[in-house]
């Protein structure tokens, strides 16, 4: 059986409170720098795209599985945004674009603790970061009520 091909950007959360997983964290990955794109189909016209051809924010989405992980990202979709639901893959974004690019991880921690009864002082921990092209990007959060850390994983 073949296994399935690794997304170019992955993270998962560990629990530090409890020493496991984090599972069931709503997370959002958005394209936040203008980057230079390959095909002018997917930019303004001079090159430069952090939006769809629709004109939306380029964001996924997806929530951590039994071990903590997000494996795949789903194009996001507003309940309240007008239209069809954008169809693009986090690979086919990324390549399109020529050069670094910055992207945007957001974690609902307040809807993670929640769950459990918990308060925390972090209702969303952001992570920004800088993506080159061709490379893989594996992004670990250690996460507690009053405290989170993070790098860059492998």
């Amino acid at each position: 059986m073949a296994s399935a091909t690794k997304a170019p950007i992955t993270c998962h959360i560990l629990d530090t409170t409890v020493g496991a997983p984090a599972r069931n964290v709503g997370v959002r990955l958005q394209l936040t720098s203008d980057t230079t794109t390959a095909s002018p189909s997917n930019s303004n016209g001079a090159g430069v795209a952090n939006k769809h051809p629709s004109g939306l924010p380029i964001v996924f989405e997806s929530s951590t599985d039994d071990d903590g992980r997000v494996r795949t990202w789903l194009p996001y979709s507003s309940p309240d945004t007008p239209g069809e639901v954008p169809v693009y893959s986090l690979e086919d974004v990324l390549g399109d674009i020529r050069g670094p690019s910055r992207w945007t991880l957001r974690f609902d921690t307040e809807g993670y603790f929640a769950a459990q009864g918990k308060d925390t002082f972090f209702p969303e921990v952001t992570v920004v970061f800088e993506v080159k092209e061709g490379q893989h990007y594996h992004v670990p959060l250690l996460l507690a009520p009053f405290s989170y850390s993070t790098y860059r994983g492998s």
